[in-house]
Protein backbone atom coordinates (compact mmCIF):
# COMPACT_ATOMS: atom_id res chain seq x y z
CA UNK A 1 0.00 0.00 0.00
CA UNK A 2 2.54 2.58 0.74
CA UNK A 3 4.51 1.82 -1.68
CA UNK A 4 2.17 2.12 -5.07
CA UNK A 5 3.29 4.01 -7.88
CA UNK A 6 -0.06 5.75 -9.34
CA UNK A 7 -0.16 6.25 -13.33
CA UNK A 8 0.57 9.38 -14.87
CA UNK A 9 -2.83 9.96 -16.13
CA UNK A 10 -4.49 9.47 -13.04
CA UNK A 11 -2.94 11.47 -11.23
CA UNK A 12 -3.32 14.17 -14.31
CA UNK A 13 -6.71 13.68 -14.38
CA UNK A 14 -8.02 12.45 -10.74
CA UNK A 15 -10.12 15.50 -8.87
CA UNK A 16 -8.38 16.76 -5.65
CA UNK A 17 -9.34 17.33 -2.07
CA UNK A 18 -8.01 18.69 0.82
CA UNK A 19 -9.98 16.74 4.03
CA UNK A 20 -10.67 17.94 7.42
CA UNK A 21 -8.42 17.84 9.99
CA UNK A 22 -9.12 14.78 11.54
CA UNK A 23 -10.17 13.03 8.01
CA UNK A 24 -6.47 13.70 7.31
CA UNK A 25 -5.25 12.22 10.51
CA UNK A 26 -7.37 9.25 10.41
CA UNK A 27 -5.48 9.14 6.63
CA UNK A 28 -1.92 9.50 7.92
CA UNK A 29 -3.02 6.46 10.57
CA UNK A 30 -4.67 4.43 7.91
CA UNK A 31 -1.27 5.14 5.79
CA UNK A 32 1.15 3.98 8.30
CA UNK A 33 -0.95 0.89 9.59
CA UNK A 34 -1.66 1.47 12.49
CA UNK A 35 -5.68 1.61 11.82
CA UNK A 36 -5.18 -2.07 10.29
CA UNK A 37 -6.76 -4.47 9.25
CA UNK A 38 -8.74 -1.23 7.95
CA UNK A 39 -6.64 -0.18 4.45
CA UNK A 40 -9.40 2.79 3.92
CA UNK A 41 -12.40 4.74 4.66
CA UNK A 42 -15.29 2.75 5.26
CA UNK A 43 -18.09 2.44 3.64
CA UNK A 44 -22.01 1.81 4.06
CA UNK A 45 -21.97 -1.56 4.69
CA UNK A 46 -19.21 -1.97 7.06
CA UNK A 47 -20.82 1.09 8.60
CA UNK A 48 -24.06 0.00 9.03
CA UNK A 49 -22.38 -3.30 10.83
CA UNK A 50 -20.39 -1.38 12.41
CA UNK A 51 -24.00 0.43 13.99
CA UNK A 52 -25.48 -2.81 14.65
CA UNK A 53 -22.86 -5.12 15.93
CA UNK A 54 -19.85 -3.39 16.80
CA UNK A 55 -18.07 -4.97 14.08
CA UNK A 56 -17.23 -4.64 10.07
CA UNK A 57 -19.05 -6.36 7.53
CA UNK A 58 -16.56 -9.16 7.60
CA UNK A 59 -16.99 -9.97 11.52
CA UNK A 60 -13.75 -8.09 12.37
CA UNK A 61 -13.73 -6.02 15.67
CA UNK A 62 -13.48 -1.88 15.55
CA UNK A 63 -14.29 0.26 17.64
CA UNK A 64 -15.57 3.36 16.03
CA UNK A 65 -16.11 4.69 12.09
CA UNK A 66 -13.68 6.22 9.93
CA UNK A 67 -15.15 8.35 7.50
CA UNK A 68 -14.13 11.03 4.94
CA UNK A 69 -16.86 13.51 3.61
CA UNK A 70 -16.49 15.32 0.22
CA UNK A 71 -18.15 18.18 -1.36
CA UNK A 72 -21.32 16.97 -3.47
CA UNK A 73 -19.83 18.62 -6.84
CA UNK A 74 -16.91 16.32 -6.01
CA UNK A 75 -18.93 13.35 -5.73
CA UNK A 76 -21.33 13.79 -8.21
CA UNK A 77 -19.49 12.46 -11.34
CA UNK A 78 -18.81 9.18 -8.94
CA UNK A 79 -22.18 8.44 -7.98
CA UNK A 80 -23.55 9.36 -11.13
CA UNK A 81 -21.75 7.86 -14.11
CA UNK A 82 -19.18 5.49 -12.39
CA UNK A 83 -19.31 4.29 -8.69
CA UNK A 84 -16.63 1.90 -8.90
CA UNK A 85 -12.94 2.48 -9.06
CA UNK A 86 -12.44 6.18 -9.24
CA UNK A 87 -9.98 8.00 -7.75
CA UNK A 88 -9.60 11.05 -5.81
CA UNK A 89 -6.39 12.65 -4.88
CA UNK A 90 -6.27 13.30 -1.06
CA UNK A 91 -3.70 16.66 -0.62
CA UNK A 92 -2.31 18.34 2.73
CA UNK A 93 -3.68 21.97 3.38
CA UNK A 94 -0.90 23.11 1.26
CA UNK A 95 -1.99 21.12 -2.32
CA UNK A 96 0.66 18.26 -2.09
CA UNK A 97 -0.88 14.72 -2.64
CA UNK A 98 -0.58 12.99 0.26
CA UNK A 99 -3.19 9.60 -1.06
CA UNK A 100 -4.96 8.42 -4.03
CA UNK A 101 -8.50 7.03 -2.93
CA UNK A 102 -9.58 4.43 -4.73
CA UNK A 103 -13.66 5.21 -4.18
CA UNK A 104 -15.77 1.71 -4.38
CA UNK A 105 -18.74 3.41 -2.80
CA UNK A 106 -19.96 6.76 -2.48
CA UNK A 107 -23.44 8.58 -0.85
CA UNK A 108 -25.31 11.09 0.31
CA UNK A 109 -25.00 12.43 4.18
CA UNK A 110 -26.65 16.09 3.64
CA UNK A 111 -27.51 18.16 0.97
CA UNK A 112 -23.97 19.19 -0.32
CA UNK A 113 -21.66 16.68 1.42
CA UNK A 114 -21.42 12.66 0.12
CA UNK A 115 -19.47 10.08 2.38
CA UNK A 116 -17.01 7.95 0.50
CA UNK A 117 -15.37 4.65 1.31
CA UNK A 118 -12.36 2.11 -0.53
CA UNK A 119 -8.68 1.62 -0.27
CA UNK A 120 -5.97 4.86 -0.18
CA UNK A 121 -2.47 4.52 -1.21
CA UNK A 122 0.44 6.63 -0.56
CA UNK A 123 1.48 9.27 -2.76
CA UNK A 124 4.38 11.70 -2.07
CA UNK A 125 7.64 11.31 0.24
CA UNK A 126 5.83 10.64 3.34
CA UNK A 127 5.06 14.25 4.30
CA UNK A 128 6.82 16.91 5.78
CA UNK A 129 6.76 19.25 9.14
CA UNK A 130 9.04 19.35 12.40
CA UNK A 131 9.89 16.07 13.93
CA UNK A 132 9.33 13.92 10.77
CA UNK A 133 11.79 11.58 12.14
CA UNK A 134 9.66 10.42 15.13
CA UNK A 135 6.76 9.59 12.58
CA UNK A 136 7.63 5.83 12.57
CA UNK A 137 5.01 3.25 11.75
CA UNK A 138 3.96 0.54 13.89
CA UNK A 139 6.03 -2.00 11.90
CA UNK A 140 9.03 0.23 12.60
CA UNK A 141 8.43 1.04 16.16
CA UNK A 142 7.75 -2.60 16.97
CA UNK A 143 11.17 -3.88 15.47
CA UNK A 144 12.87 -1.55 17.88
CA UNK A 145 11.31 -2.26 20.79
CA UNK A 146 13.16 -5.19 23.06
CA UNK A 147 10.81 -8.58 24.19
CA UNK A 148 8.62 -8.23 27.02
CA UNK A 149 6.22 -5.83 28.28
CA UNK A 150 5.43 -2.31 26.87
CA UNK A 151 4.30 0.58 28.73
CA UNK A 152 2.21 3.22 26.76
CA UNK A 153 1.73 6.49 27.53
CA UNK A 154 -0.44 8.94 25.28
CA UNK A 155 1.13 12.23 26.31
CA UNK A 156 -0.98 14.87 24.94
CA UNK A 157 0.26 17.46 27.81
CA UNK A 158 3.44 18.21 28.80
CA UNK A 159 4.93 15.97 31.95
CA UNK A 160 5.32 17.34 35.36
CA UNK A 161 7.13 15.94 38.09
CA UNK A 162 4.09 14.43 39.25
CA UNK A 163 2.99 12.63 36.15
CA UNK A 164 6.80 11.21 36.11
CA UNK A 165 7.20 10.15 39.29
CA UNK A 166 4.02 7.82 38.11
CA UNK A 167 5.61 6.67 34.84
CA UNK A 168 8.88 5.74 36.70
CA UNK A 169 6.57 3.76 39.23
CA UNK A 170 4.77 2.02 37.14
CA UNK A 171 7.74 1.17 34.56
CA UNK A 172 9.23 -0.34 37.28
CA UNK A 173 6.41 -2.27 38.93
CA UNK A 174 5.80 -3.97 35.24
CA UNK A 175 9.87 -3.98 34.40
CA UNK A 176 8.08 -2.50 31.42
CA UNK A 177 9.90 -0.74 28.24
CA UNK A 178 8.62 2.73 27.87
CA UNK A 179 6.50 4.12 24.98
CA UNK A 180 5.99 7.66 24.43
CA UNK A 181 3.21 8.77 22.19
CA UNK A 182 3.12 12.21 21.49
CA UNK A 183 -0.09 13.22 19.56
CA UNK A 184 0.85 15.56 16.81
CA UNK A 185 -1.66 16.64 14.44
CA UNK A 186 -3.24 19.96 16.32
CA UNK A 187 -2.62 21.76 19.45
CA UNK A 188 -3.15 19.91 22.32
CA UNK A 189 -5.79 20.44 25.34
CA UNK A 190 -3.50 23.28 26.53
CA UNK A 191 -3.53 24.85 23.84
CA UNK A 192 0.61 24.10 23.07
CA UNK A 193 1.34 23.79 18.96
CA UNK A 194 3.14 20.32 18.16
CA UNK A 195 6.19 20.99 18.09
CA UNK A 196 6.25 22.88 21.35
CA UNK A 197 4.86 19.68 23.27
CA UNK A 198 7.29 17.44 21.76
CA UNK A 199 10.22 19.95 22.85
CA UNK A 200 8.31 20.01 26.28
CA UNK A 201 8.38 15.82 26.44
CA UNK A 202 12.04 15.46 25.29
CA UNK A 203 12.92 18.29 27.93
CA UNK A 204 11.74 15.84 30.72
CA UNK A 205 13.87 12.75 28.99
CA UNK A 206 16.10 12.68 31.71
CA UNK A 207 13.42 12.71 34.42
CA UNK A 208 12.02 9.60 32.69
CA UNK A 209 13.40 5.72 32.54
CA UNK A 210 14.79 5.13 28.88
CA UNK A 211 12.13 5.56 26.40
CA UNK A 212 11.31 5.37 22.67
CA UNK A 213 9.65 8.54 21.70
CA UNK A 214 6.92 8.57 18.65
CA UNK A 215 4.91 11.09 17.15
CA UNK A 216 1.63 10.34 16.01
CA UNK A 217 -1.38 11.83 14.09
CA UNK A 218 -3.58 12.05 17.11
CA UNK A 219 -6.55 14.38 17.12
CA UNK A 220 -8.80 15.36 19.98
CA UNK A 221 -11.85 15.29 18.37
CA UNK A 222 -14.80 16.23 21.56
CA UNK A 223 -15.67 12.97 21.71
CA UNK A 224 -13.75 11.68 24.98
CA UNK A 225 -15.15 7.58 24.20
CA UNK A 226 -14.38 7.74 20.57
CA UNK A 227 -10.93 8.86 21.30
CA UNK A 228 -10.33 7.15 24.23
CA UNK A 229 -11.11 3.61 21.88
CA UNK A 230 -9.31 4.89 18.90
CA UNK A 231 -5.96 6.12 21.23
CA UNK A 232 -6.01 2.14 22.91
CA UNK A 233 -5.92 0.84 19.46
CA UNK A 234 -3.81 2.55 17.97
CA UNK A 235 -1.20 2.51 20.97
CA UNK A 236 -2.02 -1.27 20.75
CA UNK A 237 -0.75 -1.29 16.95
CA UNK A 238 2.59 0.71 18.62
CA UNK A 239 3.24 -2.69 20.52
CA UNK A 240 1.79 -1.61 23.56
CA UNK A 241 0.70 -4.00 26.06
CA UNK A 242 -0.14 -1.89 29.20
CA UNK A 243 -1.10 1.91 29.02
CA UNK A 244 -0.74 4.35 32.08
CA UNK A 245 -3.84 6.35 31.85
CA UNK A 246 -3.11 10.13 31.81
CA UNK A 247 -7.09 11.12 31.42
CA UNK A 248 -9.94 9.40 29.62
CA UNK A 249 -8.60 6.00 28.87
CA UNK A 250 -10.47 2.57 27.26
CA UNK A 251 -9.03 -0.13 27.22
CA UNK A 252 -9.29 -2.67 23.61
CA UNK A 253 -7.28 -4.63 21.50
CA UNK A 254 -5.86 -6.71 24.59
CA UNK A 255 -4.19 -3.84 26.74
CA UNK A 256 -4.56 -3.32 29.86
CA UNK A 257 -5.11 0.11 31.11
CA UNK A 258 -3.16 1.22 34.45
CA UNK A 259 -4.91 3.85 36.39
CA UNK A 260 -2.18 5.42 38.76
CA UNK A 261 -3.05 6.56 42.27
CA UNK A 262 -3.38 10.11 42.99
CA UNK A 263 0.56 11.77 44.05
CA UNK A 264 1.03 14.68 46.28
CA UNK A 265 4.19 16.68 47.16
CA UNK A 266 5.95 15.93 50.71
CA UNK A 267 7.61 18.88 51.99
CA UNK A 268 9.49 16.70 54.38
CA UNK A 269 11.93 15.51 52.17
CA UNK A 270 10.94 16.85 49.05
CA UNK A 271 9.49 13.72 47.04
CA UNK A 272 6.53 12.46 45.59
CA UNK A 273 4.57 9.75 47.42
CA UNK A 274 0.89 8.69 47.47
CA UNK A 275 -1.26 11.49 48.69
CA UNK A 276 -2.72 9.54 51.23
CA UNK A 277 0.62 8.67 53.14
CA UNK A 278 1.25 12.22 53.74
CA UNK A 279 -0.32 14.14 56.56
CA UNK A 280 -2.67 16.89 55.07
CA UNK A 281 0.04 19.73 57.11
CA UNK A 282 2.83 18.41 54.90
CA UNK A 283 1.28 17.63 51.77
CA UNK A 284 1.23 20.26 48.35
CA UNK A 285 -1.02 18.62 45.56
CA UNK A 286 0.07 18.72 41.94
CA UNK A 287 -1.26 22.16 39.66
CA UNK A 288 -4.15 21.89 37.71
CA UNK A 289 -3.79 23.03 34.02
CA UNK A 290 -6.22 25.50 34.66
CA UNK A 291 -3.05 26.85 37.53
CA UNK A 292 -0.28 26.09 35.20
CA UNK A 293 -1.54 28.41 32.72
CA UNK A 294 -2.65 31.18 34.79
CA UNK A 295 1.17 31.18 36.01
CA UNK A 296 2.49 31.56 32.96
CA UNK A 297 0.22 34.13 31.64
CA UNK A 298 0.90 35.86 34.28
CA UNK A 299 4.51 35.72 33.49
CA UNK A 300 5.56 33.98 36.73
CA UNK A 301 8.15 30.95 37.23
CA UNK A 302 6.99 27.29 36.98
CA UNK A 303 7.76 26.15 40.97
CA UNK A 304 10.09 23.48 40.45
CA UNK A 305 8.93 21.43 43.23
CA UNK A 306 6.34 20.82 40.62
CA UNK A 307 8.02 20.91 37.10
CA UNK A 308 11.50 20.59 36.10
CA UNK A 309 13.17 23.54 35.18
CA UNK A 310 13.97 21.91 31.41
CA UNK A 311 10.42 21.54 31.20
CA UNK A 312 9.31 24.99 32.38
CA UNK A 313 12.00 26.49 29.92
CA UNK A 314 10.19 25.28 27.17
CA UNK A 315 6.58 26.11 28.13
CA UNK A 316 7.82 29.48 28.98
CA UNK A 317 9.00 29.78 25.43
CA UNK A 318 5.73 28.59 23.98
CA UNK A 319 3.27 30.32 26.37
CA UNK A 320 5.30 33.84 26.97
CA UNK A 321 3.00 35.99 29.26
CA UNK A 322 0.16 37.50 27.68
CA UNK A 323 1.71 40.62 27.09
CA UNK A 324 4.09 39.13 24.95
CA UNK A 325 1.87 36.73 23.15
CA UNK A 326 0.12 37.14 19.91
CA UNK A 327 -3.17 38.71 20.07
CA UNK A 328 -6.29 39.66 17.78
CA UNK A 329 -8.93 41.87 18.84
CA UNK A 330 -11.73 41.08 16.94
CA UNK A 331 -14.99 43.81 16.40
CA UNK A 332 -18.19 42.92 14.91
CA UNK A 333 -21.33 44.82 14.98
CA UNK A 334 -24.14 46.45 12.28
CA UNK A 335 -22.67 49.29 10.14
CA UNK A 336 -22.32 52.82 11.86
CA UNK A 337 -22.26 50.53 14.64
CA UNK A 338 -18.90 52.78 15.71
CA UNK A 339 -16.67 49.71 15.25
CA UNK A 340 -13.98 50.68 13.10
CA UNK A 341 -13.90 54.44 15.18
CA UNK A 342 -12.81 52.66 17.72
CA UNK A 343 -10.96 49.65 16.46
CA UNK A 344 -8.93 53.01 14.77
CA UNK A 345 -8.45 54.14 18.05
CA UNK A 346 -7.64 51.23 19.88
CA UNK A 347 -5.00 50.72 17.21
CA UNK A 348 -3.63 54.39 17.76
CA UNK A 349 -3.46 53.92 21.46
CA UNK A 350 -1.51 51.06 21.37
CA UNK A 351 1.12 52.35 18.72
CA UNK A 352 1.57 55.54 20.80
CA UNK A 353 2.86 52.83 23.76
CA UNK A 354 5.08 51.33 21.34
CA UNK A 355 5.04 47.65 23.25
CA UNK A 356 3.09 46.18 20.12
CA UNK A 357 3.06 45.90 16.81
CA UNK A 358 0.02 46.50 15.50
CA UNK A 359 -1.74 45.26 12.26
CA UNK A 360 -5.45 47.47 11.86
CA UNK A 361 -7.91 45.21 9.17
CA UNK A 362 -10.22 47.28 8.26
CA UNK A 363 -13.41 46.22 6.73
CA UNK A 364 -13.32 48.02 3.88
CA UNK A 365 -9.78 48.28 3.25
CA UNK A 366 -9.71 44.66 3.16
CA UNK A 367 -13.09 44.58 0.72
CA UNK A 368 -10.95 46.46 -1.80
CA UNK A 369 -7.36 45.05 -1.16
CA UNK A 370 -8.01 41.25 -0.29
CA UNK A 371 -11.42 40.23 -0.98
CA UNK A 372 -12.13 42.10 -4.39
CA UNK A 373 -14.81 40.03 -6.54
CA UNK A 374 -16.33 39.10 -3.64
CA UNK A 375 -20.14 39.67 -3.27
CA UNK A 376 -22.22 39.91 -0.66
CA UNK A 377 -23.81 36.69 -0.49
CA UNK A 378 -23.63 34.56 2.94
CA UNK A 379 -20.75 32.40 1.04
CA UNK A 380 -18.51 35.42 0.45
CA UNK A 381 -19.68 37.26 3.80
CA UNK A 382 -17.58 34.09 5.28
CA UNK A 383 -15.34 33.34 2.57
CA UNK A 384 -14.37 37.53 3.47
CA UNK A 385 -14.02 37.10 7.26
CA UNK A 386 -11.97 34.06 6.79
CA UNK A 387 -9.23 35.40 5.18
CA UNK A 388 -9.59 37.95 7.58
CA UNK A 389 -9.20 35.55 10.43
CA UNK A 390 -6.57 33.94 8.30
CA UNK A 391 -4.37 37.18 8.19
CA UNK A 392 -4.96 38.14 11.83
CA UNK A 393 -4.34 34.49 12.85
CA UNK A 394 -0.91 34.98 11.23
CA UNK A 395 -0.19 37.97 12.74
CA UNK A 396 -0.25 36.40 16.23
CA UNK A 397 1.17 33.68 14.93
CA UNK A 398 4.36 36.05 15.05
CA UNK A 399 3.70 37.67 18.39
CA UNK A 400 1.83 40.51 16.63
CA UNK A 401 -1.24 42.18 17.53
CA UNK A 402 -4.18 42.35 14.90
CA UNK A 403 -7.20 44.45 15.32
CA UNK A 404 -9.94 43.36 12.81
CA UNK A 405 -13.67 45.04 12.32
CA UNK A 406 -15.20 43.51 9.68
CA UNK A 407 -19.08 43.44 10.00
CA UNK A 408 -19.07 39.69 10.84
CA UNK A 409 -22.78 38.98 10.65
CA UNK A 410 -22.36 34.97 11.38
CA UNK A 411 -21.71 33.12 14.15
CA UNK A 412 -19.92 30.26 12.08
CA UNK A 413 -17.77 32.57 10.43
CA UNK A 414 -16.70 34.49 13.82
CA UNK A 415 -16.18 31.16 15.35
CA UNK A 416 -13.91 29.79 12.71
CA UNK A 417 -11.82 32.90 13.38
CA UNK A 418 -11.28 32.34 17.07
CA UNK A 419 -9.99 28.86 16.23
CA UNK A 420 -7.75 29.88 13.76
CA UNK A 421 -5.97 32.38 16.51
CA UNK A 422 -6.14 29.75 19.29
CA UNK A 423 -4.56 27.30 16.09
CA UNK A 424 -1.95 29.82 15.46
CA UNK A 425 -1.15 30.04 18.93
CA UNK A 426 -2.64 33.74 19.78
CA UNK A 427 -5.27 35.08 21.72
CA UNK A 428 -8.85 36.09 20.67
CA UNK A 429 -10.96 39.10 22.17
CA UNK A 430 -14.10 39.08 20.91
CA UNK A 431 -15.49 42.89 21.26
CA UNK A 432 -19.03 43.16 20.15
CA UNK A 433 -20.49 46.91 19.46
CA UNK A 434 -24.13 46.42 20.21
CA UNK A 435 -25.28 49.54 19.00
CA UNK A 436 -28.99 49.10 18.27
CA UNK A 437 -30.03 49.42 14.46
CA UNK A 438 -31.76 52.05 15.08
CA UNK A 439 -29.10 54.36 15.80
CA UNK A 440 -26.85 53.12 13.08
CA UNK A 441 -29.31 53.49 10.91
CA UNK A 442 -29.57 57.44 12.21
CA UNK A 443 -26.15 57.99 11.91
CA UNK A 444 -26.02 56.60 8.03
CA UNK A 445 -22.85 58.32 7.21
CA UNK A 446 -22.23 56.28 4.15
CA UNK A 447 -25.84 56.12 3.31
CA UNK A 448 -26.27 52.75 3.07
CA UNK A 449 -29.39 52.13 4.95
CA UNK A 450 -30.88 54.92 3.00
CA UNK A 451 -30.02 53.09 -0.65
CA UNK A 452 -31.18 49.54 1.91
CA UNK A 453 -34.66 51.05 2.53
CA UNK A 454 -35.12 52.29 -0.94
CA UNK A 455 -34.41 49.25 -2.27
CA UNK A 456 -31.24 50.26 -4.53
CA UNK A 457 -29.37 47.95 -2.25
CA UNK A 458 -29.64 44.14 -1.64
CA UNK A 459 -27.97 42.02 1.02
CA UNK A 460 -27.63 44.94 4.11
CA UNK A 461 -26.89 43.23 7.57
CA UNK A 462 -30.03 44.52 9.90
CA UNK A 463 -31.99 45.15 6.45
CA UNK A 464 -32.28 42.13 4.12
CA UNK A 465 -29.79 40.32 5.54
CA UNK A 466 -29.53 38.54 9.38
CA UNK A 467 -27.44 39.59 11.89
CA UNK A 468 -26.54 36.50 14.10
CA UNK A 469 -25.64 38.25 17.96
CA UNK A 470 -22.72 36.45 19.46
CA UNK A 471 -23.16 34.66 22.84
CA UNK A 472 -19.61 34.48 23.81
CA UNK A 473 -18.15 38.09 23.09
CA UNK A 474 -15.70 39.08 25.82
CA UNK A 475 -16.33 42.60 25.80
CA UNK A 476 -19.87 44.15 24.68
CA UNK A 477 -19.95 48.01 24.41
CA UNK A 478 -22.89 50.08 23.39
CA UNK A 479 -21.92 53.35 21.70
CA UNK A 480 -25.26 54.68 22.23
CA UNK A 481 -24.62 56.09 25.54
CA UNK A 482 -20.77 56.67 25.50
CA UNK A 483 -18.50 58.59 23.22
CA UNK A 484 -15.75 56.82 21.56
CA UNK A 485 -12.80 57.85 23.45
CA UNK A 486 -14.58 56.35 26.48
CA UNK A 487 -15.14 53.09 24.28
CA UNK A 488 -11.52 52.88 23.22
CA UNK A 489 -10.48 53.01 27.33
CA UNK A 490 -13.36 50.40 27.99
CA UNK A 491 -11.04 47.90 25.46
CA UNK A 492 -8.28 49.09 26.96
CA UNK A 493 -8.73 48.00 30.50
CA UNK A 494 -10.17 45.05 29.32
CA UNK A 495 -6.83 43.94 27.89
CA UNK A 496 -4.84 45.46 30.66
CA UNK A 497 -7.08 43.72 33.15
CA UNK A 498 -6.16 40.35 31.43
CA UNK A 499 -2.59 41.07 30.77
CA UNK A 500 -2.46 41.61 27.33
CA UNK A 501 -0.88 44.90 27.46
CA UNK A 502 0.90 46.56 30.40
CA UNK A 503 -0.49 49.45 32.30
CA UNK A 504 -0.01 52.79 31.07
CA UNK A 505 2.43 54.61 33.53
CA UNK A 506 0.71 57.73 35.09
Amino acid sequence: MNGSVLPEDVLRDAPSYTPHAHELADLELLLSGAYAPLTGFLGRADLNALRRRGRLADGTQWPVPVTLEVPAELASDLVLEDPLHRTIILTDPEGAPVAALEVTDAWATGERTYGVGGTVRRMGDGGHGPFQRLRRTPAEVRALLPPGRVLGVIADRPLHRPQLAQIAHAARTLAAHLLILIPVSGPGPDGLPPEALVRAIFAARDRMPPATIVAVPLLNRGDEMRDALLRARVAGAYGVTHVLSTGEMLSGGGLRVLVPRELAYDNRDGQWRWRDDIPPRNRRLAMTSAEINDVLDRGFPLPEWHTPPAVAKELTRARPPRRHRGLVVFFTGFSGSGKSTIARGLADSLRESGERTITLLDGDVVRRELSAGLGFSKADRDRNVRRIGWVAAEVGRHRGMAVACPIAPYESARSAVRRMARDAGAGFVLVHVNTPLEVCEQRDRKGLYARARAGQLRGLTGVDDPYEEPANAELTIDTTTITVPEAIELVLAYLVENGWVEPKLT
